[in-house]
């Protein structure tokens, strides 16, 4: 999953494609470069961000959905929250919707049901402003876990087929280094909830305090991680990077087919 950030504020790419044209050049490029879907978001969601308008998130991300789909059938997710903003973006070309709040807010639910459309619900704790002040836990995989599991359990009875539902761990968000390498580490168990498992690590804070690098240096660091979630059993890879990371993933399917 090539991600397209649209906001002059993300924490890694914030600024580089804050207008449609630049956005869709980007676009083609991870398509160019192998990703299997793209990740549009029009509200950044890094640690003490704050909520856009509905119209500027609106503004930022329909008019790329629409482009991108004018030259490619690729799967478009639409990273939001705003349930106009998801009727908006399906009926423009996306089909899938990415939620980091798991669909709690608002009518969020119902409209994805409504749509039938796959769904990723990502576990966070807290909110985008206050997740990284003091995040804690007694057992941070199990209680993200059943978290997932009740989020899971209420997409389906909304009408959302189990077969449509991903789930996100929410590395970074709401976590600290300990925590996000505790989830890693055990990303196998996430596969017993009977969905596909998103592994969103690229660039993350995490690297950056582990290796001493600033976002636009995490390649490797990014690449590590990729690797071991796609042999702890993640299905998807949200990434900045396509070309190196689809290389290294082809490695990984090459020694799952080795007898």
């Amino acid at each position: 999953m090539g991600v397209i950030n649209t906001t002059p504020d993300s924490f890694s790419d914030g600024g580089r494609f804050d207008t449609t044209d630049k956005a869709f050049e980007h676009a083609q490029r991870l398509i160019s470069e192998g990703a299997d879907l793209i990740d549009i978001g029009g509200e950044s969601t890094r640690p003490g961000s704050q909520p856009v308008a509905l119209e500027e998130e609106l503004d930022r991300t329909i008019p790329l959905i629409r482009a991108i789909r004018e030259i490619s059938d690729i799967p478009i997710s639409i990273d939001t929250n705003k349930s106009e903003v998801m009727r908006a973006a399906v009926a423009a070309g996306a089909s899938i919707i990415n939620s980091v709040w798991a669909l709690r807010l608002d009518d969020s639910l119902s409209v994805a049901a409504e749509l039938d459309v796959p769904v990723c619900l990502m576990h966070m704790q807290g909110t985008p402003a206050t997740m990284q002040q003091n995040p804690a836990y007694q057992d941070v995989v199990a209680e993200v876990k059943d978290f997932l599991a009740a989020r899971i359990a209420a997409a389906v009875d909304a009408g959302i087929d189990i077969e449509k539902i991903i789930i996100d761990p929410g590395f970074g968000f709401g976590k600290t280094i300990e925590h996000n390498l505790l989830l890693l580490k055990s990303l196998a168990e996430f596969r017993e909830l009977g969905v596909r498992v998103l592994a969103g690590l690229s660039r993350k804070k995490m690297i950056g305090t582990i290796l001493d690098k600033p976002a636009d240096q995490r390649l490797y660091g990014s690449l590590s991680l990729a690797v071991m979630a796609a042999m702890l059993g993640a299905d998807i890879l949200r990434v900045h990077d396509v070309g190196p990371t689809a290389d290294a993933i082809a490695m990984v399917r090459a020694l799952g087919k080795v007898a």
